[in-house]
């Protein structure tokens, strides 16, 4: 947005270091009329700061304190490193050292056998299934396809009935 105070073309011409020509955005988001400004460069310096400059910047921060004390909590991964180094040396297991009162080991297999729990997976014997034969895998296959085909084409149909189909 130009503004009638500035001739943006002789402004651009005049500019010296440190000056630029810029335009913000409002409250809005719309743009604000042209302005000439002054550009401030960085305040910073190269090379490393001295002890003394640095001990005065930390007591002037705004976090002054909080960060004083290393914390050296356990990580994640020294924990499953510590956990794995105790199951192999045959510590008992979180699962195998609580082990549920007299009753609750009752409740738990009655309706482990009710209800298919780990009781009950235990006493049962999965039946032992042979593998198939070429020809029987073959077969199934093909009625596998064929019977999804057959599927789609009497759901199409039907739906296609029920909707008014294609005109």
């Amino acid at each position: 947005m130009a503004n009638p105070k500035i001739d943006t073309e002789t402004a651009i011409t005049e500019l010296g270091v440190g000056e630029a020509l810029i335009s913000l955005l409002d409250e809005k988001g719309r743009p604000t009329p042209v302005e000439r400004a002054f550009v401030l460069p960085p305040t910073s310096q190269i090379g490393p700061i001295t002890a003394a400059e640095r001990q005065a910047i930390m007591k002037s921060s705004l976090v002054a304190g909080v960060y004083d004390q290393t914390v050296d909590r356990e990580s994640a991964y020294e924990v499953l490193k510590a956990r794995a180094a105790q199951e192999d040396q045959g510590a008992p297991s979180a699962k195998e050292v609580i082990a549920p009162p007299p009753a609750a080991a009752a409740t738990t297999s009655i309706f482990g056998s009710i209800f298919g729990g780990d009781d009950a997976k235990e006493t049962k014997k999965a039946p032992s299934r042979q593998s198939d034969t070429l020809f029987e895998a073959t077969a199934k296959s093909v009625l596998r396809s064929v019977g999804t085909q057959l599927g789609k084409q009497i759901v199409r149909g039907v739906l296609g009935s029920i909707m008014g189909g294609r005109r």
